[in-house]
């Protein structure tokens, strides 16, 4: 399915999404739910970001092909980091430059939604526990990143975790195309497939550090390519049978 989360003026729900038809659906998508037959044309709806999560959680140096851009080992085990849910910003929504940074920057990636409480998963487990994908712009403001020597400041200011626009279920989130499109450009173009850590890897190493909850986002590193954004600049994530997260530049 491709769950989206939407508002029609005062109206917020879940819907299913169809070509430019969003059908709304009652009850919670993490639990049970129905698709009715109310629906609207996705140029009458306002995205909201597709869940609300307890935590984002991100996984840094995760391509082979970004470890050699950076001149970095491979990293032996998941190199963790987390974006607060304050940093949540949905589909269409404006990435807003901070005036303590110089250098923001984009990071295509593809994210992963929990869609059952887990911990201590294993592995071969971990699959169950996922709901669907999602696009997410792992915005980094890189010269406070380098200036700090750790990563929270640089990964956490409001509107620096844009994902969605729907979360889309039953793919093979090891093998997907994923780039991503400033003004139109193609700056960075990947596959999971070359992921360090597969995906089953890192929700079973994650969920030994923290309780995995429904809704939760997991970012799953980001290929090579990595840039700059500027005040104006339109930038997307494009994912093979995900979709395309757009967002503005302010």
């Amino acid at each position: 399915m491709n769950f989206i989360r939407f508002m029609k003026d005062d109206f917020v729900s879940y819907g299913s999404l169809e070509g430019n038809t969003v059908n709304v659906i009652h009850g919670d998508i993490f639990e049970s739910f129905e698709v009715t037959d109310s629906f609207y044309d996705v140029s009458e709806i306002d995205f909201l970001t597709p869940c609300m999560p307890s935590k984002i959680i991100c996984v840094g140096l995760n391509y082979r092909s970004h470890a050699k851009e950076m001149n970095m080992p491979l990293p032996e085990e998941p190199v963790l980091f987390l974006k607060p849910p304050t940093s949540a910003l949905a589909h269409g929504g404006e990435i807003i430059r901070p005036e303590m940074s110089k250098q923001v920057e984009f990071e295509a990636e593809l994210g992963l939604v929990i869609g059952k409480t887990g911990k201590n998963i294993k592995p071969e487990e971990a699959y169950n526990y996922i709901l669907g994908a999602t696009c997410f712009n792992d915005v980094t403001a890189r010269d406070l990143q380098k200036k700090d020597g750790q990563w929270t400041r640089a990964k956490s200011f409001d509107t620096f975790a844009p994902f969605g626009p729907s979360i889309v279920t039953d793919l093979n989130y090891d093998n997907l195309d994923i780039e991503l499109l400033l003004n139109g450009e193609a700056r960075q173009k990947s596959n999971t497939s070359d992921f360090i850590f597969n995906v089953g890897e890192m929700v079973s190493f994650i969920s030994k550090i923290m309780t995995l909850y429904p809704g939760d986002v997991i970012a799953t590193g980001t290929p090579s390519g990595v840039g700059r954004l500027n005040s104006g600049d339109i930038v997307e994530v494009r994912i093979e049978k995900v979709g395309t997260l757009k967002n503005y530049v302010r």
